[in-house]
């Protein structure tokens, strides 16, 4: 099986015990979710980032091994080729990126970032005994047009990862790389950045504050978290789909504004929401929804936690941090 050397068709035949596994993006949102996964599940762990990881975000769970932290530069070619002589990866998760929740990203920085990073992480494993590549795209990638069938780039962030997708694929084709791209969908959960829209409105309704948005029609796949990590392992684990491209998400779209409306009942909350105080985004995409029946077939992956109750443990996390109880 070419760049495979799993035994079994299925997930769940890794032994992660036995794997040294490299994170690239690990001080990020889902990086860090995707750490403690990683630790809980035994994995000689390297994490990567830019800079130094805080001392809060390396403890690893109860029985798990504390990760290595490396600090480097995708953007600079010999940094990641000795960042690999260290790690010596079995199974690499990428998912260092610029321009995740920043549409006006300059394009040369995503660019360089985004797509010529992943060709130094790549042209570094080529000829090693890596198993398995995950590259971390984004559902943007199908642009404003919505659909699952055809990549249509509408930004700088997304352009960047159709060409790192890209090149994922040449170097599966010509050079036998494990490549598989996950593109995550509407991704929520507890530590996402303040400025994104679930914590953003969930914070404006435990302090009864009105909350601006968009008029809410763009349908989109909320996905939360620890599913996203638990498929992004899975995909790891599944042999037999080196060189495909998967989706996560669930599979059901909801208008955004329908979502803040159930934050606003679950908190009690006192302040109102005003769709279209703020005017949509130039290019914004309306409706984005996962292929999670193609996903399901490939690996075996499905979104479990219902949307009711990743709000609620969301909201939960925030209260924890201070805000009132709803």
């Amino acid at each position: 099986m070419r760049g495979e050397c799993w035994s079994e068709s299925v997930a769940g035949s890794l032994d992660w015990r036995q794997k040294r596994v490299l994170a690239t993006g690990a001080t990020g949102f889902v990086g860090q979710h995707l750490a403690r996964r990683l630790t809980t599940l035994g994995a000689q762990l390297y994490t990567a980032s830019t800079s130094p990881i805080q001392e809060a975000n390396s403890t690893p769970p109860a029985g798990g091994l504390p990760p290595r932290h490396l600090t480097f530069d995708v953007r600079n070619a010999q940094a990641v080729q000795e960042a690999l002589r260290v790690a010596r990866p079995d199974i690499v998760f990428h998912l260092a990126a610029v321009g995740v929740t920043e549409p006006g990203v300059d394009p040369m920085l995503a660019l360089m970032i985004n797509a010529a990073g992943v060709i130094n992480l790549l042209d570094a494993l080529w000829g090693s005994d890596v198993e398995r590549v995950i590259l971390v795209g984004t559902s943007y990638e199908y642009g404003t047009r919505g659909s699952t069938k055809r990549l249509d780039p509408f930004n700088a962030y997304s352009a960047s990862k159709v060409a790192a997708w890209a090149f994922g694929q040449m170097y599966w084709q010509t050079r036998d790389l494990p490549v598989v791209t996950v593109r995550p969908f509407q991704v929520y959960g507890p530590g996402q950045p303040d400025h994104t829209l679930i914590p953003a409105a969930m914070r404006a309704a435990l302090s009864d504050e009105d909350f601006r948005m968009t008029p809410g029609e763009q349908v989109r796949d909320f996905v939360f978290v620890e599913d996203l990590v638990e498929g992004m392992t899975t995909v790891a684990e599944t042999a037999g789909i080196a060189g495909e491209s998967l989706d996560l998400g669930t599979g059901v779209g909801r208008p955004i504004l329908s979502i803040v409306e159930r934050i606003w009942e679950l908190v009690g909350a006192e302040g109102r929401i005003r769709p279209g105080a703020r005017p949509y985004r130039s290019g914004t995409a309306m409706h984005l929804v996962a292929d999670a029946d193609r996903t399901a077939r490939l690996s075996g992956w499905r979104a479990k936690t219902p949307l009711e109750e990743g709000l609620r443990i969301t909201i939960d996390r925030l209260n924890s941090q201070g805000q009132r109880a709803p």
